[in-house]
């Protein structure tokens, strides 16, 4: 096995530990766009690429998943400190349940049961 190789397994194991997977964006989204139309009609409105939108709330969801994963595993933090901070990350998957409609696949959805 090669540095490269090595490297890229090292990756997977990392990226599957903490829960990190790849995401498929809905089929129906490829290629769209989002757009943000301010209320005032003489401000210019805004669109982004949907793909790069969904790529941004993954990324959030994946670093809430490390931030968790780091919680639970933290020996400086009492059990009840810890479930304390969880509830804040539940809230947090909670409130970013309305982007699910973005997910391919149900199990990559943002769920408050974990």
């Amino acid at each position: 096995m090669d540095i490269n190789e090595f490297r890229s397994v090292l990756r997977e194991v990392i990226a599957d530990e903490l829960g990190i997977t790849e995401v498929e964006l809905g089929r129906r989204w490829e290629g769209g766009e989002m757009v943000l139309q301010p209320g005032d009609g003489d401000t210019q409105s805004k669109s982004i690429p949907i793909e790069s939108f969904f790529h941004k709330i993954v990324m959030v969801r994946d670093k809430l998943r490390v931030l968790e994963a780091k919680l639970n595993g933290h020996n400086g933090l009492s059990d009840e400190e810890k479930v304390q901070l969880q509830a804040y990350i539940t809230a947090c998957y909670g409130s970013l349940t309305t982007f699910n409609v973005l997910f391919a696949n149900r199990e990559d959805n943002f769920s408050t049961k974990r």
